[in-house]
């Protein structure tokens, strides 16, 4: 693997923990809460491993592309496409961890983000942007990338969704990153553009927060329980 991927996943990896030491630094040298110390150490954290990325990543911008890879019109399709497939393995991994696994529906983590958001509004660019940005590159582009060279598309994909999984910080829905993550690696290689997945990754989170910035969480609550009881009549739950 070249080195500048290992500079890139070292990029990502400082990124993740700098805020352990800078955002109480932030805290003790601004008049900003704790909690505001964490997020906004966030937002720069995120944009200054995007700028650092893309730096590394030059001479992959600069390499003679494939022959066969998707046209323009081609890419739009299916980055239409994948965006419907990568929803549809979403709710199809959804209903066999609710009701084949018995783990409970909904993310900390996306409620997390999204209380950051409703606060700090301006952090929705790092979830609909940035962090698409930098996770294909890494997850797609370099880790499933490498692995593909070495081994068949299953194996490399599978072991390259299950990081993407785990790096989420949610062990128990595993399933769910990793069938998401398995369909961004099959847009990756069938259409030889990690704009590609990056698009879909990025129409996935955008669409996420506006709906639930757009309502209220009371109603988001609501809707989450009416479907529950509809997968029960429709699965026998």
């Amino acid at each position: 693997m070249p080195r500048r991927y290992w500079y890139v996943i070292l990029t990502y990896i400082i990124m993740q923990f700098s805020g352990l030491i800078f955002a109480p630094l932030l805290y003790f040298l601004t008049p900003l809460g704790v909690n505001d110390a964490g997020v906004y150490w966030s937002i720069f954290s995120f944009i200054a491993a995007l700028f650092v990325v893309l730096w590394l990543m030059r001479p992959d911008m600069k390499m003679t592309q494939h022959r066969d890879r998707a046209s323009t019109g081609e890419m739009v399709l299916w980055s239409i496409a994948g965006l419907f497939m990568a929803y549809f393995s979403n709710y199809l991994a959804t209903v066999i961890e609710t009701y084949v696994l018995g783990i409970s529906p909904g993310s900390e983590n996306t409620e997390m983000i999204m209380d950051i958001t409703r606060t700090v509004p301006f952090f929705m660019i790092i979830t609909a942007i940035i962090a698409p940005i930098l996770e294909e590159l890494i997850f797609r582009k370099i880790i499933f990338g490498e692995l593909y060279k070495r081994m068949n598309f299953f194996i490399a994909a599978a072991l390259s969704a299950l990081v993407f999984g785990f790096i989420h910080g949610e062990p128990e829905h595993i399933l769910i990153y990793a069938s998401i993550g398995f369909v961004f690696a099959f847009l990756y290689v069938k259409t030889k553009r990690i704009i590609v997945p990056i698009i879909v990754h990025m129409a996935m989170n955008s669409i996420s927060v506006i709906v639930q910035l757009a309502l209220d969480p009371k109603d988001i609550e609501n809707m989450m329980k009416q479907l529950e009881q509809m997968q029960m009549i429709f699965y026998g739950g």
